[in-house]
């Protein structure tokens, strides 16, 4: 995708004031003042688009697309498919979702439809054709925004046919299938597909392969909608790029298959600045920006943020002044082409009514939102060098969902919680701490481009994981692999002979139990060559027992029946090392290991000497230049003095001292 400018505005419902033009020429006023170059129209339009079956409406949206346009405004124009009208649901009972007891919803909320049905597919089929044959070609659309936030499951018999259509052709035969899920436990044992029923709290849910591969299925089937939609497009002639908003930690769709069919990556990120720490919310939103741009290791576009108070979470706090700035800034310095909003302006009834907004109820220019929004406008046609710009990074982590998945129904060694999240935000806040750009990947990536991976708890080896790390090591690659790692295989069926599976000799070493901590309960670390000041470290949660073979020990267990054996090893393999971390160990060891990893391997910061608490530093790169973020999430002054800030200042305006909630960009030139 070709842009210009950095997308600056968000979601946009004009039909909700097609009652008053007034209000409706005072917004394009106000988007003008605030520098809105763009706004996403058009996924909760349906029932206007079709007020009854088949007589469309298609004439309003025209005119408000052709005045944002002669107003120097572009249109991100979404398919309506998240929330139908209510005459379909009447008509048709078979697009209702039907829930695991076997009960179909009402009408009402929104994705309440199942993705399965023909029906649903035929009518979104249609009016998505005719807004193509309207809109493809429109000069002020720039790109298709495919529904709206996809998820949810349906149960219905049309999902249960489909579910065994796919087993089949997943499996070819059942004993095949017999044998993938171990369906001789409980004598469960199935004599033909026709038999199989998706997993329910009123049947079966404790066989591990069916529950893994019904989450396979949801994922695949949504994102086999998500297609259906984008090529009604193609077949109505529009050639313009695709995009669909995906979610924070959202674990209902594998976002590696939705990347295939889509051609811009998207998400909505509304955290919970102020609750804590801001630095925490900052790392925690950074992960999620890092992942999804690592999904096509592009520059990603933020669809949605929120510029004052969510009307959804538990409570809905308000924006310092600053943060505004701050956190658009923040998704642009990870890698984002935009910064937009929902809503551009607040609803008078229903849900959303008290949903932050760039203009509120108030409706005039001096209030306190739009006035940052709008200078923070100003600020960003200044900065539009930075499009397409990308994030050079050799270091990366994996966050697999599918191993989530296996990980959340293991039933053991801890079904109070595996913290499987908290694990892998550890190592990644230790390298931002540093300033060094972190890829997120999942366990199907290739892994061919890094210097440092680190794979916390992969539970589930999949996609020829075990082959790809060792290869990886032996080329001289530095490969860190967390406890309770290498235990099943895709069908979540435990590997026997010992694990990591089939990684024994990489790492030189053999899992041999793994103890569950109780909540509470303590155990900790040191170092067998005093190698960090800090020891000991706290663990929780998990402790692997490990017998080693060829590795070193570095860390042993200072407590119970296994105190004095290894907890983190280092193996050299070929021309790379191999560590293991046998255990769920605080966030103080992973600063300081990360910091022994980036002495010992050639590794760039963004930024050289001593980053400050809650300064957060990244970067992104042309062919000819560097361009680095330094952010202060602290609520207070923080000093620089320790940093050493090179090349030329391209935004803010103090190098000694950051404001709260500040942003300096620096540009360098890089030494061709």
């Amino acid at each position: 995708m070709q842009l210009q400018r950095i997308l600056y505005g968000g979601d946009y419902n004009p039909e909700q004031w097609l009652h008053d033009p007034e209000i409706l020429a005072r917004d394009v006023e106000m988007f003008k003042e605030a520098s809105i170059n763009t706004v996403s129209i058009g996924m909760f339009s349906w029932s206007m688009l079709e007020p009854n079956e088949g007589e469309y409406n298609l004439d309003y949206l025209e005119e408000i697309i052709n005045r944002l346009h002669q107003n120097g405004i572009s249109t991100i124009l979404s398919t309506p498919s998240a929330a139908r009208p209510k005459w379909m649901s009447d008509c048709y009972s078979e697009v209702l979702r039907v829930n695991p007891f076997g009960h179909r919803y009402l009408f009402g909320g929104r994705h309440n439809h199942c993705y399965t049905s023909p029906v649903y597919r035929s009518k979104i089929r249609k009016i998505n054709t005719l807004l193509a044959e309207r809109f493809g070609k429109h000069p002020a659309v720039i790109l298709w925004h495919i529904s709206n936030e996809y998820g949810g499951e349906c149960y219905c018999p049309l999902c249960q046919d489909a579910f065994r259509i796919w087993l089949e052709k997943k499996y070819t035969t059942i004993d095949s299938l017999n044998q993938a899920w171990m369906t001789t436990f409980w004598s469960h044992t199935y004599n033909e597909f026709s038999q199989i029923e998706a997993p329910s709290p009123l049947g079966e849910s404790m066989v591990h392969g069916l529950n893994l591969d019904w989450k396979r299925f949801i994922s695949d089937q949504t994102v086999d909608f998500a297609a259906w939609e984008i090529q009604a497009l193609r077949d109505a002639g529009s050639m313009l790029p695709t995009t669909t908003n995906m979610m924070y930690h959202f674990p209902g769709i594998d976002y590696d298959d939705m990347a295939n069919v889509i051609d811009v990556i998207s998400w909505d990120t509304y955290p919970l600045w102020h609750k804590m720490d801001d630095i925490e919310i900052s790392m925690d939103c950074g992960f999620q920006h890092d992942y999804f741009r690592s999904l096509k290791h592009q520059p990603f576009l933020l669809m949605e943020s929120c510029p004052g108070p969510t009307n959804w979470q538990g409570i809905s706090k308000l924006k310092r002044p600053g943060m505004i700035e701050a956190m658009g800034l923040h998704a642009i310095a990870h890698g984002s082409d935009s910064i937009l909003y929902f809503q551009m302006r607040q609803s008078r009834g229903s849900s959303e009514k008290f949903h932050g907004a760039v203009i509120e109820h108030y409706g005039k220019k001096d209030a306190r939102m739009y006035r940052e929004v709008a200078d923070l406008g100003k600020d960003l046609v200044e900065l539009s060098e930075l499009i397409g710009t990308t994030t050079d990074a050799s270091v990366a982590i994996i966050y697999d969902l599918q191993n989530r998945w296996a990980l959340e129904d293991s039933q053991g060694p801890r079904n109070d919680g595996l913290f499987y999240r908290e694990n892998v935000l550890k190592p990644y806040r230790a390298f931002k701490k540093l300033g060094v750009n972190v890829d997120i990947i999942s366990s199907a990536q290739s892994l061919d481009s890094y210097q440092i991976i680190i794979a916390p708890m992969l539970y589930m080896f999949r996609a020829d994981i075990e082959s790809r790390i060792r290869s990886f090591i032996h080329n001289g690659g530095t490969f860190v692999l967390g406890t309770f790692s290498g235990i099943v295989n895709e069908t979540d069926l435990c590997h026997l002979g010992g694990t990591p599976h089939e990684l024994m000799d990489v790492f030189g070493l053999r899992r041999t139990e793994t103890d569950g901590l109780y909540e509470g309960e303590k155990n900790w670390i040191t170092s067998c060559e005093e190698l960090f000041v800090n020891e000991p470290y706290e663990v929780r949660h998990l402790c692997d027992l490990l017998s080693t073979s060829t590795a070193q020990t570095l860390y042993i267990y200072k407590s119970e029946f296994y105190s004095n054996t290894a907890a983190v090893t280092l193996n050299q393999y070929g021309d790379g090392k191999a560590y293991y971390i046998g255990c769920d160990v605080e966030q103080r060891f992973y600063d300081d290991f990360v910091s022994h990893l980036i002495a010992r391997t050639v590794v760039n910061s963004a930024i050289q000497g001593i980053i400050p608490y809650g300064i957060e530093v990244n970067s992104r790169s042309s062919d000819s230049y560097t361009y680095t973020f330094i952010q202060n999430f602290n609520n207070h002054d923080t000093s620089l003095k320790q940093i050493n800030l090179k090349g030329e200042l391209m935004y803010g305006t103090n190098l000694d001292t950051l404001a709260a909630y500040q942003t300096i960009i620096m540009k360098t030139k890089k030494n061709l």
